[in-house]
C-alpha cells in the first residue's frame, strides 16, 4: 500500500512538471474535467492545460509505469528461471533481437507496410523471434537447462548485434543512425492512448499471472535436482515463463525502446525487505519498476530545459552506482546464502 500511495503521488505531481508548470489544483480540475466529461480526452480543442495533461504528460506517465512494472517483474522471474543474480529481461537475446528488428525496418525497410508503428512492431517480432530461437537451440539435445540458455542465449545476441552493426555501417545514413541511436536509449516521447490500451493489459495479465505461479518460481531457486524430488519439472515451466517474458518485454520495446537495469537491479532492491519468496517479492518489484520510472521520465524532461533526454541514460546513471553499491555491500541476496 505505501509503494502504490508513491506512485500515485508521483503521478499526480509529475503531471505538474516540465517545460509549463501546472499547480496542484490546474491538475486536479482538469483530471476530474476530463473523467466527467462526455467527451474523449483526446477529442481536440479543449484547452492548453487539457492537452498538457490528457495528450502529453498522462500517457507517457502511465507508459514509463507500465513499462517499469513490466521489466521489474520479468526481470525478477527471469532471475529465478535461470537461477543467476546477473540476469535480466534482455539476457536471452530479447535486446537484440529488438535491435535488430529495428536496424532492418530503419535501413532496409523491413516491416514499412505496417504503417507509422513499423518500427516497433518489427522489434517486438524481433525481440520474440529470438527469445523463442535461443529456447529451440539450448533443447536441441535435450532438455535445457539454466547453463545452456545463458550460453546459448550469449550467442545469439552477439550474432544479432553483429548483423546489425555490419547493416549500420555499411547503411552509411546519418538520419538512420540519429533514429536508431535514439530508440536504443528509449524514450516515453510517443506514448499514446492508442498503444497503451494494449500495453497496459498485458503488462497486468503477465503481472498476474506471474503472481500465481509464485510456489513454482520458489521452486525453481531450489534447482531442479531439489524440483524433481518435490514431483516438479521445472522444465515445462522454464520455457512457458520465457516465453511470457519475451512477449511481455518485446511490447514494451516496442512502445518505448530500450530501456536497461530496471530488471536487473529492482529485484535486489526489492529482496532486501521481502526476501526471495515471490508471492511479496513479484507486486513489490512492480511497483517499485514502475516508480523509478516515472521518476527517470520526470528527471528526463526538466534536467535540460527544452530537452528531453532519452530515458535510458538517465536510468542507466541511477542503476549502475546502485548496483554497485548492493554488489559491494552485499546486500543482494539470492535463493539462499550469498
Amino acid at each position: 500500500m505505501i509503494f502504490t500511495g508513491i506512485l500515485l503521488a508521483e503521478i499526480f505531481f509529475a503531471l505538474g512538471m516540465g517545460s509549463v508548470k501546472l499547480s496542484g489544483n490546474e491538475i486536479y480540475e482538469t483530471l476530474f474535467q476530463g473523467i466527467q466529461s462526455n467527451m474523449p480526452v483526446t477529442a481536440p480543442r479543449q484547452g492548453p492545460v487539457h492537452d498538457i495533461v490528457w495528450l502529453l504528460r498522462f500517457p507517457r506517465l502511465l507508459l514509463a509505469a507500465a513499462t517499469g512494472a513490466g521489466l521489474a517483474v520479468c526481470g525478477t522471474v527471469i532471475q529465478a528461471v535461470v537461477k543467476n543474480p546477473l540476469a535480466d529481461p534482455y539476457i536471452l537475446g530479447i535486446s537484440s533481437g529488438a535491435s535488430l528488428g529495428a536496424v532492418l525496418s530503419i535501413f532496409l525497410g523491413a516491416g514499412i507496410f505496417f504503417g507509422p508503428d513499423f518500427i516497433g512492431i518489427c522489434s517486438f517480432a524481433g525481440a520474440f523471434s529470438i527469445s523463442l530461437l535461443v529456447l529451440i537451440i539450448s533443447q536441441m539435445d535435450g532438455k535445457p537447462d539454466t547453463t545452456k540458455l545463458l550460453l546459448t542465449g550469449m550467442a545469439v545476441n552477439m550474432a544479432c548485434s553483429s548483423i546489425s552493426s555490419f547493416i549500420v555501417y555499411f547503411a552509411n545514413d546519418k538520419d538512420g543512425i540519429q533514429t536508431i541511436l535514439f530508440w536504443l536509449m528509449g524514450s516515453f516521447a510517443g506514448a499514446q492512448w492508442s498503444t497503451l490500451q494494449i500495453i497496459i493489459p498485458v503488462v497486468c495479465f503477465g503481472i498476474i499471472f506471474f503472481w500465481t505461479q509464485n510456489r513454482t518460481l520458489d521452486i525453481m531457486l531450489l534447482g531442479d535436482y531439489t524440483a524433481v524430488t518435490l514431483g516438479t519439472d521445472l522444465s515445462k515451466y522454464r520455457h512457458v515463463y520465457l516465453l511470457m517474458s519475451a512477449f511481455i518485454v518485446g511490447f514494451l520495446v516496442y512502445s518505448a525502446g530500450m530501456i536497461g537495469f530496471v530488471g536487473l537491479i529492482i529485484p535486489h532492491i526489492v529482496r532486501i525487505f521481502t526476501g526471495t519468496g515471490h508471492r511479496y517479492l513479484l507486486p513489490l518489484a512492480a511497483l517499485l519498476g514502475a516508480v523509478l520510472l516515472v521518476a527517470a521520465d520526470v528527471i528526463s524532461r526538466i534536467l535540460i530545459t527544452g530537452t528531453d533526454i532519452p530515458v535510458g541514460i538517465i536510468v542507466s546513471l541511477l542503476g549502475a552506482p546502485g548496483f554497485v553499491f548492493l554488489t559491494a555491500k552485499k546486500s543482494y541476496s539470492f535463493g539462499g546464502k550469498n
